[in-house]
């Protein structure tokens, strides 16, 4: 690598062979795609892995009750993400699994430099286990677990690391930036988790308070100033609390189960999956390896410079790795960015909910649209054979192959497939901005396709060079540079997609930041909008006064609007590489693949476009997508979800009432147990309890006279102050005012909703709820909420009008 060369070492989080692969997968593992291609046209020394998650309980179990071994269960379903990838063009340059020998040598490597240097003891646990989300959970036996299912209780031994001892220097890494958490929201999730709660050691009363943490409101000065000399309190270098103590030690091995890698010298434990998941990010580049090629690699990229999460997994990235990463003496990775929940139509996609959506069906459907019939209306022979204009509003403009005779080849299926695949790209990043949830539906998917992609860049491509083909017989025209008269909307479009101009480096601007949807949403209503508008104003199909101008006016028009299309093209080329790659050759510009790995894509300047040069085969690029793909899709799907007795017993599917949870994580299914010396889990989620009302298609509930309705106060209330629990993750601890009084609730919403767009709503709660304790704390009351399907979003009752605090609902 020369000097001038930059490493790019970036990761997708490795997916848990629970299940096939569907399209929440698809997304983060997209989006890692188009950030390597962009950083490898850039010229950077681009390394992007991915990979699968293949050890524990869970796994072992399935495996089980499938009746086959299980590192077969975790091949079969592996090899479905592997092949998945493959078909729809990812770049990834490794693909790791948790059960390789490389991975398993540098996990128990990481495990034994741990213990050498006295990051890890041995100790015992004994906990409420619930084997459906392979988590510990807080409550007593036979608590119900998140997957509905009474836990097991379960006493281990366990090996422990000093994760406590990591507290304060966690809390300094991220605040100073140099630990890089994105969005916002999620480093802030991350640092209240490990500042603690500030508000359970202290009074509240209500003397004012200027400090920056929102948990400290209506503390007074004096009292925090009396906690942090009595050591209760302590300030992190930045100047803001924490509780010294909040992050408690973390169990690092099982016994209880054989299905993982052995602990090196003590067989009977096996690593638990919290450092063999996490550490593939290093072992899949060499370390633990012998090998000096490995050990060189190892050293060339790590450490990582972008690791790609789900949002449901920030904690475990940005706490429990860098603290290993810390005790080991290794490099923390630059950057952690974590991406929201595919929600299909407004619910988390979840197989106990059966709307889980899979990537394989948008590729069946839209690759359907590439047909033979598609290739047929390929014109043979010379431009006389396109239609005469105005061609302006027919997105599916026929098309030239300038001067050939050949009849086109029908597209393969994997061409198909890459097509498909550019669909999805493009939906995923332009519909949803990355870091949030974004709902996904068949119907949003065919109208952005056709809007944006159809009728957008696709008819810019199809009439821009069809009417060169009608024209200038297939060739770019020669520009007249003397010609000055009626260019100002032509030197318009120039400046529009000028590469070095200010709103072209905004755009690129907003890719580098993450910002996808807005990239997208720049280059398809102002640049590709911009140029299609001025060339349906300056009309180059229509005659002029006379011949000359006619010819003035085709030339100037087709060529501005033809340069603009490889500009467009080079910028959309990460995001869609295959029908870049396709418009790129009808540009007459050859393999767009060898242009970036040249460096042609990476400083583009206007001008780029010779004249003369001569047009590839011509196609369309998008054609235009019928309303009755949703049917299609959604047949597919249903098809889909209903096991088949001739699929192979170790596909997951089959395992209903093993493999049924009911949160679809990306991947690290088992949660860790955490202890000062061995003490609840740090994912406790007692506070699941908390009641929503579900709706059901035909409601089963008893009915009731008026006399029990009345019985229920129900009162409109304020959210005044919305903070988390530590140590709960689905708990929020909110202050409500009834205008007769101030109560505090505890609400278990925390998955769906932040405390920032909780403050100042105004919702209906049950007053006249008996108080019950939670987390040490009691509860006053309940909010109502709706929801649809089993752990679907719960939406807080509200109101549309103004009305007084305290009004009761009747």
């Amino acid at each position: 690598m020369s000097e001038a060369q930059k490493k790019f070492y970036l990761t997708t989080p490795i997916y848990y062979v629970n299940a096939r692969p569907h399209i929440g997968h698809a997304y983060t593992t997209i989006a890692a795609d188009v950030i390597a291609r962009r950083h490898r046209l850039l010229g950077d020394d681009t390394f992007f892995l991915t990979g699968t998650d293949e050890h524990g309980q869970k796994i072992e179990r399935s495996a089980t009750a499938a009746g086959i071994p299980p590192q077969q269960f975790a091949d079969q379903v592996s090899a479905q993400f592997e092949s998945l990838w493959k078909r729809m063009g990812i770049t990834n340059d490794d693909y790791v699994r948790t059960t390789e020998p490389r991975h398993k040598r540098g996990v128990q490597k990481l495990f034994q430099l741990l213990r050498d240097r006295d990051k890890i003891y041995l100790s015992t646990y004994t906990g409420q286990y619930s084997v459906g989300e392979e988590m510990f959970i807080d409550g007593p036996p036979g608590t119900i677990g998140p997957d509905g299912k009474p836990t097991e209780t379960i006493t281990e031994e366990n090996y422990f690391f000093r994760l406590s001892e990591y507290q304060l220097p966690l809390i300094d890494l991220i605040e100073s930036g140099e630990l890089n958490i994105q969005p916002e929201v999620r480093k802030n999730e991350v640092l209240s988790f490990l500042r603690g709660n500030p508000t359970s050691l202290i009074l509240q009363d209500d003397d004012p308070l200027d400090v920056a943490p929102s948990s400290l409101d209506g503390i007074s000065r004096q009292k925090i100033a009396i906690a942090l000399q009595n050591d209760t309190l302590r300030k992190s270098a930045a100047g803001n609390i924490y509780v010294p103590g909040a992050l408690k030690d973390l169990s690092i091995s099982r016994s209880s189960f054989k299905w993982g890698i052995p602990v090196p010298g003590d067989e009977k434990h096996v690593i638990y999956v919290w450092l063999d998941a996490l550490a593939n990010y290093m072992t899949a580049i060499g370390y633990g390896s012998d090998d000096p090629a490995d050990q060189a690699k190892f050293e060339k990229y790590w450490p990582a410079d972008l690791h790609l999460v789900g949002k449901e997994i920030i904690r475990f990235h940005c706490v429990y790795w860098p603290a290993f990463l810390l005790a080991a003496g290794l490099q923390l990775p630059k950057a952690i960015t974590a991406h929201g929940w595919l929600l299909f139509e407004e619910s988390k996609m979840s197989k106990s909910r059966g709307n889980i959506v899979r990537t394989e069906t948008i590729l069946d459907a839209f690759g359907t649209l590439l047909t033979k019939s598609e290739a047929d209306r390929r014109v043979k022979g010379t431009a006389s054979a396109v239609p005469q204009p105005p061609p302006i509003t027919d997105a599916a403009l026929a098309a030239v192959v300038p001067s050939s005779s050949e009849e086109p080849a029908p597209p393969t299926k994997a061409e198909q497939d890459l097509f498909a695949a550019d669909v999805i790209r493009y939906f995923l990043l332009r519909e949803i901005p990355f870091g949030k949830d974004g709902s996904f539906s068949f119907d949003a998917l065919i109208q952005r396709y056709n809007s944006d992609l159809a009728n957008g860049y696709g008819n810019l491509v199809s009439r821009t060079l069809s009417m060169i083909g009608k024209y200038f017989e297939g060739f770019i025209p020669e520009m007249d540079e003397s010609v000055t008269e009626e260019i100002s909307s032509f030197r318009k479009m120039q400046e529009t997609v000028n590469f070095k101009d200010g709103f072209i480096s905004a755009l690129l601007g907003n890719f580098e930041r993450g910002e996808f949807d807005r990239f997208l949403q720049g280059m398809s209503i102002y640049v590709i909008g911009i140029v299609d508008e001025t060339l349906t104003l300056m009309a180059p199909w229509k005659n002029k006064t006379t011949e000359a101008e006619t010819t003035r006016n085709r030339i100037w028009a087709l060529y501005y609007a033809a340069e603009s299309i490889r500009i467009i093209t080079a910028l959309l080329y990460p995001v869609m590489p295959y029908a870049a790659s396709k418009v790129w050759a009808q540009l007459g510009l050859g393999d767009i693949e060898q242009a970036a790995a040249n460096g042609e894509l990476k400083d583009l300047r206007w001008g780029g476009l010779k004249p003369g040069t001569k047009l590839g085969p011509l196609s369309p690029i998008f054609p235009r997508a019928d309303k009755g793909l949703i049917q299609i899709m959604t047949d597919m799907e249903q098809n889909s979800a209903t096991p088949k007795p001739t699929e192979p017993a170790g596909l997951p599917q089959v395992n209903i009432e093993v493999d049924n949870p009911a949160h679809e994580h990306t991947e690290f299914r088992e949660s860790p147990i955490s202890s000062e010396s061995a003490t609840p889990s740090m994912n406790l989620i007692a506070e699941t309890v908390h009641p929503i009302a579900h709706q059901s298609a035909v409601p089963d509930t008893p009915q009731i006279v008026i006399d029990d309705f009345v019985k229920i106060d129900l009162r409109v209330a304020r959210i005044t102050v919305a903070e988390r629990i530590p140590k709960a993750d689905k708990l929020l601890r909110l202050e409500v005012d009834l205008g007769y009084e101030k109560r505090q609730i505890l609400s278990g919403i925390a998955e769906w909703y932040t405390p920032e767009e909780l403050i100042g709503r105004n919702i209906v709660v049950i007053a006249n709820l008996a108080p019950r304790k939670m987390r040490g704390l009691e509860s006053h009351g309940m909010l109502l909420a709706a929801s649809h399907g089993e752990n679907g979003k719960p939406v807080l009752a509200t109101f549309g009008e103004d009305i007084a605090l305290g009004s009761r609902l009747r």
